[in-house]
């Protein structure tokens, strides 16, 4: 399957605009479950304005907040597939760029030095273009997050002791959402990576933080760690939007690596309560969007 560029280019830009305004459906469960288990009246009532501004961003196409993030885009490619990967990635710049000036976006990027915008949501090694290669044949899909600052601000990393064992990684995580209290803008998606090198630690608890609702770490003992930190940090008080209450996070996902012997790093990346993503899925039949 040969890779029309162009129908990439244009899928970027929707998909940036689509994140930007409607939340997955997995995060709108999410919300109904935390609302129904909140016990706290002020959490209550904060939780209940979140989801009519879900509602009302949908409704008037409007966007669900103005922080436009850093633009992310994960891609995977099938079997099968042809495409020229340097022009496959400048389609998706370009793609990027058109979102933010045609829409027209606030473009949140800005050179880290001069602090200069350039009003394309764009610039040095940004939008941060992921590519990972998948089995399935005649696949390309292209997943766009935009990860805005008030969560990202919140991103810890820490070379824990091996002999600490398991207890330093819950105490770590539990610490970090302590911290971060409301400005990761709760209740949370809490990413936690463990294992690896210390920059992919770091990607892995930024994949962690981006899964959707409902998806479950695929090493049982993760797995099992991923549930008792959930039950933890809801036990915090920290609350919505850091105001008290029960719902601090939806939950806690955790993607682990092997590691070396000497040393075991451990990484937190929180996602906020807008949590947003959109997917684009090219195969033999065209395009086909989603989450």
């Amino acid at each position: 399957m040969k890779i029309d560029l162009q129908a990439v280019e244009d899928a970027a830009k929707e998909l940036y605009v689509r994140a930007l305004k409607v939340l997955p459906p997995d995060i709108k469960q999410g919300f109904e479950r935390l609302a129904e288990a909140e016990t706290a009246p002020r959490a209550q009532n904060l939780l209940a304005t979140m989801i009519t501004n879900i509602a009302v961003a949908e409704r008037t196409d409007n966007l669900l907040c103005q922080d436009t993030g850093v633009p992310i885009y994960n891609l995977q490619i099938g079997r099968g597939v042809e495409v020229d990967g340097v022009a496959l990635k400048a389609a998706i710049r370009r793609g990027c760029e058109r979102a933010t000036r045609e829409y027209p976006l606030r473009s949140s990027v800005v050179h880290p030095l001069t602090r200069r915008n350039e009003h394309t949501s764009c610039g040095i090694e940004v939008p941060v273009i992921h590519v990972d290669f998948v089995a399935t044949a005649d696949h390309l899909a292209i997943e766009m997050i935009p990860k805005g600052s008030g969560s990202e601000n919140n991103s810890f990393l820490k070379m824990a002791i091996p002999a600490e064992g398991v207890d330093a990684i819950k105490a770590f995580v539990v610490d970090c959402v302590i911290h971060a209290g409301g400005k990761t803008c709760p209740p949370t998606i809490v990413g936690v990576g463990v294992g690896g090198t210390s920059d992919l630690c770091m990607a892995l608890a930024k994949r962690a933080a981006t899964r959707p609702l409902g998806s479950v770490c695929s090493d049982p003992d993760g797995a099992q760690l991923e549930q008792q930190l959930s039950r933890a940090v809801n036990q915090l008080g920290v609350g919505p939007q850091g105001l008290g209450g029960d719902a601090t996070a939806f939950a806690v996902h955790i993607e682990l690596a092997a590691t070396h012997i000497t040393m075991n790093p451990v990484a937190v990346n929180m996602q906020c309560h807008s949590a947003r993503r959109a997917r684009a899925t090219f195969g033999p039949a065209g395009v086909r969007y989603g989450f």
